[in-house]
């Protein structure tokens, strides 16, 4: 029915087609006319309503181009073995069951869609089909203790805010510990979520995702004053083969930088690009709230607060606020 109702709008050629004509036309009643064309909204379809008018179609969903990204990625590891999904509840969880099949370092997953995708604190992450990078990475660092893995979600947080300001021309900065902001709303985040044995750890999965090409109104109402895309700061579509192959670029120079000498050059690049730092800011734990000003990150990758009494407090996680 779908595919008939498609078909029906493609052919009128941006006309409007109204309601009562759909229905008579696919036999259906209006009502499940209005179904049909909510289901293809959530699938990446997008549509005008008018009274009176009926609907017409204005765009089809963005179907990304893997042969095109596979003969232009120029890593040597990351995302040479990839697993393309049209849709999943999370790629988190589809690299998990890779894990355990010993996918090896540097397995790509992903998804046009997530039904259930995951953020930091349990949240659910927002990836309408079409519109973004949904991915989950495989990470296997070898001799890494597990108290450094808040060093590695700094690292990709680099490599994604280097990759976005290297193909669109905006003013990314990285929210101390895993958001990037663009005029300070959120265009991506990070979700880094480990295995270890006796201390060091085994495997890392770095869910990513980058709003690139939503629009307001791909946002629900409780997102939009606080969520932002490329293509909402650029004005114009970005190019999501290009921007993932910068990114996986990015991320694997940076890998092998951070293993050959460790985390002061990634702390350093770090801080160039943080909008957290030297403000006061108000960290939401879960242990209360921590109010203060935001001096600097350590060497295993914690936010050092400098409190009312002077004294230092250091964070390992938590959702930072800007006062």
């Amino acid at each position: 029915m779908t595919d008939r109702l498609l078909e029906l709008f493609e052919q009128s050629n941006g006309a409007f087609l109204s309601g009562e004509e759909l229905s008579e036309r696919l036999q259906i009643s209006r009502t499940a006319v209005w179904k049909q064309i909510e289901r293809l909204r959530q699938q990446g379809y997008r549509f005008e309503a008018a009274p009176r008018k009926g609907y017409r179609l204005l765009a089809k969903p963005d179907i990304f181009d893997l042969p095109a990204f596979i003969g232009k990625l120029q890593t040597e590891r990351f995302g040479k073995h990839v697993k393309y999904y049209d849709e999943v509840d999370s790629t988190q969880t589809v690299a998990l069951s890779l894990v355990a099949e010993g996918a090896p370092e540097g397995t790509l997953v992903l998804a046009e869609h997530q039904t259930a995708g995951r953020g930091r604190m349990g949240r659910q992450w927002h990836s309408p089909k079409g519109k973004g990078l949904w991915m989950s990475m495989i990470l296997r660092p070898k001799h890494i203790p597990l108290s450094f893995t808040p060093q590695l979600t700094l690292l990709v947080s680099v490599a994604l805010c280097r990759a976005i300001r290297a193909i669109v021309p905006v003013e990314a900065g990285i929210k101390w510990p895993n958001d990037l902001l663009i005029g300070g709303r959120k265009a991506a985040g990070i979700l880094l979520e480990s295995s270890a044995e006796n201390e060091s750890l085994q495997h890392i999965i770095a869910g990513v995702g980058i709003g690139v090409n939503l629009e307001p109104d791909d946002y629900p109402p409780e997102l939009r004053n606080v969520a932002t895309s490329l293509f909402i700061e650029a004005g114009y579509r970005i190019d999501r083969v290009e921007l993932l192959c910068r990114f996986l670029l990015e991320w694997e120079q940076l890998y092998a930088l951070y293993h050959e000498q460790g985390f002061a050059p990634i702390k350093l690049l770090w801080e160039a690009l943080s909008v957290s730092l030297h403000k006061p800011i108000r960290c939401q734990t879960a242990q209360g709230l921590v109010d203060g000003y935001a001096e600097g990150i350590d060497e295993l990758g914690a936010l050092a607060i400098r409190l009312q009494d002077g004294t230092i407090r250091k964070m390992y996680s938590g959702d930072v606020e800007f006062r």
